[in-house]
């Protein structure tokens, strides 16, 4: 491991995000390969894939933005916690006008239940944009913190980056599968059901390199940069991945794979960062 953070400590941070976020992406397109071997997906595995995906995210969202943004933000009592209240809070308002306006289907949810602006998209394509929507604040996390730890900047670390990455790249892992597989289940060919799921993480190198230019470009920013992505994460386990693990009611098996997929990323992160 330590060989894997020097060789993203001599990497240049832009360059560091976006091979850190390819990494991610290819783990999605593994997940979705699945769809070559299996006929269909069991729901119970896929609920408790589900939640493992939440507490990942959750636990990134504290140990790896929200921590280290009020950390490294200035003052005391109340003005120290204002930069993590203000990109907290434009995080999960930046998701949620997304939602408003992207067309998208969520997964298991039937057709009258899309969301977004009205279209005649099919539907295998408004179930990989669900995806895509919430690999956006994931991506942008990983190339903050590549940015903030370059900059030198207390509370950033190369270690904690490397370790979200690796957070990221696991919980994306069951996420190509349960894009692929629903895919597959409307009829698509299994090519096509592995090629949409892979695209739903495409999203991520380019959100990586845009969270590190900014940072580098503009230092003060990283405090609401690590407390955007945070805030837009949480909205999306909220509003996403939790109501989805609980239609079926598999709800002790998906607690329990939200409270793993947590574990794992707190070890990740407080062992690495």
């Amino acid at each position: 491991m330590e060989q894997i953070i020097s060789f993203f400590e001599a990497q240049d941070p832009v360059m560091a995000a976006l091979i850190a976020t390819i990494f991610t992406w290819l783990v999605t397109g593994l997940g979705a390969s699945l769809v070559f071997l299996f006929k269909d997906m069991n729901r119970k595995l896929f609920d408790g894939m589900l939640g493992f995906t939440g507490g990942v995210m959750v636990a990134a969202s504290f140990w790896s933005l929200l921590a280290p943004g009020i950390e490294m933000s200035e003052g005391e009592g109340f003005i120290k916690v204002i930069p993590a209240f203000v990109g907290f809070s434009l995080g999960a308002l930046f998701i949620f006008g997304l939602d408003k306006v992207l067309p998208h289907l969520h997964i298991n949810f039937k057709e009258n239940r899309k969301e977004g602006v009205k279209t005649k998209w099919h539907k295998s394509v408004l179930l990989t944009l669900a995806i895509t929507l919430h690999n956006i604040p994931e991506g942008l996390a990983v190339g903050v913190l590549f940015g903030g730890a370059a900059a030198g900047l207390e509370g950033a670390s190369i270690g904690g980056a490397v370790a979200l990455a690796l957070g990221i790249g696991l919980q994306n892992f069951p996420e190509g599968f349960s894009v692929a597989m629903p895919l597959r289940g409307l009829g698509l060919s299994r090519w096509k059901s592995f090629h949409y799921g892979h695209l739903s993480a495409i999203v991520e190198p380019f959100a990586a390199v845009l969270g590190a230019w900014a940072v580098l470009s503009f230092e003060p920013i990283l405090p609401y940069a690590l407390c955007f992505a945070a805030g837009a994460m949480i909205f999306v386990v909220i509003e996403e991945v939790v109501p989805e693990s609980q239609l079926e009611r598999n709800t002790d098996i998906a607690t329990l794979g939200f409270i793993g997929g947590f574990l794992v990323m707190m070890t990740l992160d407080v062992g690495l960062g």
